[in-house]
């Protein structure tokens, strides 16, 4: 495929990739056939080698969350980027792992062990995607990919009672140590909405860092901000959003 158009020469200087003020994590979800995608949550393949190579040339690595918050803590890490793949999808092993390997990056997986094997029932609209089941999630642990908790059925927590809230947040961590024998340290919240509840409720689970979107004033390390990419982010789109959170991301404690 044609490689990625390149920003200027000023803009792939050694001082842009200084770490930013927050990390920059990128928050991607299906790799497969997106010709259905009401929700623009899917990538394919081919696009998501282009990203990959948009990041190599830029001297940039995708690797896990944790992975990611590690290095900032060592006062490393300016040439990385966190990638994120939200929901666990089956493809997730067919369409973007061997595509990681390949570029020798890492990822986080956030998975939901209330639907294990089952599909994703919470969108109306667009085609039912299969979700992986016990034995897809240890694979993807076995390659070194981080498993991290998406909740157990993918609900709103901000709309969440206190029990369901309770049940999302420390059955899911819970499960996720019985599955992969290893404690899940990240979480993420389904559709990317967090309020301060969720986000006390997530810090008390014993998540050391949680996911979401924008997260407005929430900032700190359970409640990180992400970049959505997708199938329409090319080279200058990829590069636009990089700029922008640097500009638009203050210090926080603890990241």
């Amino acid at each position: 495929m044609a490689a990625p158009v390149e920003p200027p020469l000023a803009d792939r200087h050694p001082a842009a990739r200084r770490p930013s003020s927050v990390p920059w994590v990128a928050m991607y979800h299906s790799v497969g056939d997106c010709s259905d995608d009401p929700y623009r949550v899917t990538v394919t393949p081919d696009r998501l080698e282009y990203q990959l190579t948009w990041l190599r040339r830029r001297g940039l690595r995708g690797v896990s969350v944790a992975e990611l918050l590690d290095a900032r803590a060592r006062g490393e890490g300016g040439d990385l980027v966190g990638l994120t793949f939200d929901d666990g999808y089956t493809d997730f092993l067919t369409g973007a792992l061997p595509l990681l390997r390949r570029f020798r990056c890492n990822a986080t997986l956030f998975v939901l062990p209330g639907r294990l094997g089952g599909d994703n029932a919470w969108d109306p609209l667009g085609p039912r995607k299969p979700l992986l089941d016990a034995e897809g999630i240890r694979r993807a642990a076995g390659e070194g990919v981080e498993i991290g908790s998406h909740g157990l059925t993918h609900v709103d927590l901000t709309r969440a009672d206190d029990t369901v809230l309770l049940a999302e947040v420390t059955e899911s961590r819970a499960r996720l140590a019985a599955l992969t024998g290893a404690e899940a340290d990240g979480f993420c919240y389904p559709y990317g909405t967090v309020d301060a509840r969720a986000v006390e409720a997530v810090r008390k689970a014993g998540y050391r860092y949680a996911c979401a979107i924008d997260p407005g004033p929430l900032t700190g390390p359970h409640a990180l901000p992400r970049a959505h990419v997708g199938q329409h982010d090319t080279a200058w789109r990829l590069h636009l959003k990089l700029r922008l959170h640097r500009w638009r991301r203050r210090p926080v404690e603890g990241v």
